[in-house]
This record gives C-alpha cells, structure tokens and sequence, in this order.
C-alpha cells in the first residue's frame, strides 16, 4: 500500500470501534506502513491527521512494540498536534508508553524509551494540562506524568502544585481523577 492509498483509506475510519480495529489490524499485519500513519499524523493543520491518531492509538494498543523503532520522530513532533481529536489518542499512547515502562516494567519498553523520549513527553504533558484541553487528554496526561515522576525527581511536586491550582475549576472528572493521583502521590511518597 502507496502513502497516498493509506491516506485515502483513512477517509473511512471513524470513531466505531469495529473501523478502528480493522484499520489497526492492516497497520499490525503491515508495519512497513508506520512511516505513513506517522506522516498523516503530524500533517497538524489536515482533518484527516485526526484519524491517523486514532489509528495509531489502536494500533499501540494492541502492539506499542511497533512505536518503538518511530519513538525519536512521534516525541519530537507529539507537540505540534492541536486538533483535540488528535491530541487525546496522542496523549493516550504517551499513557500507554509510561504504563508499559513503569508499570508492567515490560523489558522491550524499558530497552527502548529514552531519558530523550520521556523528557519530550513530560514537556508537551505539561503544556496539556496546562492548556485548554478536554478533560480525556488530562486525564490521560496526569497517569502519564505520575508514572514518570516516579523516575524524574521534579515532576511530581510540579504535578502536585498544578493539581491543586486547577483543581477548583476542574469538571467532575478532572476532579476525580485530581482525587486518584493525588492517593497515588501519597502511597509513592510514603513508600519512598
């Protein structure tokens, strides 16, 4: 398949799981094509760059292994996306990166996400939550950098402080997952 045959493939993904899983699966079964999903992604200002997001999030959903060999080139350009549509599956893979390395401790994650990879996630996490974004891509951004502020010494106290500075004009959610990282920065601090 030619960049441009993907490209207009891509017109026929949606937000159904069923489209998003047979899409997937053609990028599992075809890994040479990662370089165009890629691509797709970060042509930032394209609606059809939001659908390449939600690809590649099924995609490292069922094989983050197949990010791996692209971590230098999707951590140098994750913050250039803007469409909310895009963001959130980009903040999603940056949580399915950080629960793969420190969680699961999965030793192909570990081999392959560098100090680079995760300083550039944690500065474009900081800019989401930061920022005016939906409360998904916050969500998935606070379990993100609590997971690497297990590694990195000054990330959790700047977590912390964010937290506790939005949390008042926060929806529910926000809130609640606000309430769920803060129990997780006080049983990490007191097993550290």
């Amino acid at each position: 398949m030619t960049y441009q045959e993907l490209y207009e493939q891509l017109d026929y993904v949606n937000h159904s799981r069923e489209k998003r899983a047979y899409y997937s699966q053609l990028i599992i079964r075809n890994p040479t094509l990662m370089p165009y999903v890629l691509k797709i992604l970060f042509q930032v200002d394209d609606p059809i760059s939001n659908r390449a997001g939600w690809l590649l999030e099924f995609v490292c959903k069922t094989d983050i292994s197949l990010l791996f060999p692209y971590l230098d080139v999707f951590t140098e350009k994750m913050h250039t996306v803007h469409q909310d549509s895009a963001v959130r599956p980009v903040a999603k893979i940056c949580e399915y990166l950080a629960l793969s390395y420190y969680k699961k401790k999965d030793s192909l994650t570990r081999k392959h996400l560098k100090p680079l990879h995760k300083e550039r996630i944690s500065e474009a996490g900081f800019d989401w939550i930061i920022t005016d974004q939906k409360v998904a891509v916050k969500a998935y951004t606070l379990t993100t950098l609590f997971w690497l502020g297990t590694e990195i010494d000054w990330i959790h106290p700047e977590l912390k402080r964010i937290m506790e500075d939005d949390y008042h004009k926060g929806s529910a959610a926000y809130k609640a997952r606000c309430r769920h990282m803060f129990e997780a920065l006080r049983k990490f601090r007191k097993q550290s």
